[in-house]
């Protein structure tokens, strides 16, 4: 287990379609990752990231209520493995209650882990030993961002 001087705090930049799913990429100050996921996680942490109010609640609404409802609190998510190009996370949960105060770790796919904690606006962190191995995507990001800028003007601007 990571302890937390091991922990760097990361925050969600942008999440891209890709031709298999969406791509997370998550940064801090010194480096940009990215982390592929299917296209409804994709969607999900998407409209978490701007707020977007659902009609029907979605799974990660769902989970968030039962939450609500047994009082539990998700203090922090960290990714905290990398093994053969798969990720690994853990959410950190918090339950107090009158019998006293109870925190678990729960082994959870990063993208689910990601769309909870900005669900319930907790922080995410990634482990150091896995944040030392993974590429920067910084650069590929910042392009990307430059391209997909030139394709809207070239389609006639922002989106009015």
């Amino acid at each position: 287990m990571a302890t937390k001087e091991d922990l760097i705090p990361l925050q969600v930049r942008v999440v891209l379609p890709t031709s298999s799913g969406s791509a997370v990429f998550l940064s801090n100050e010194e480096k940009t990752f990215v982390i592929y996921v299917d296209q409804s996680v994709g969607a999900a942490i998407t409209m978490f990231m701007r707020g977007i109010q659902k009609e029907r609640p979605l799974t990660h609404d769902l989970i968030g209520s039962i939450f609500a409802g047994l009082g539990v609190k998700l203090a922090r998510v960290v990714i905290n493995d990398l093994k053969n190009s798969t990720f690994f996370a853990q959410l950190y949960l918090v339950c107090e209650n009158e019998l006293g105060k109870k925190i678990l770790q729960v082994d959870a796919r990063p993208s689910d882990s990601i769309a909870l904690a900005l669900q319930a606006g907790c922080p995410i962190f990634v482990a150091r030993h896995v944040f030392d191995v993974v590429d920067d995507m910084s650069e590929v990001l910042r392009k990307m961002s430059e391209a997909q800028g030139e394709g809207e003007e070239e389609a006639g601007g922002e989106e009015k």
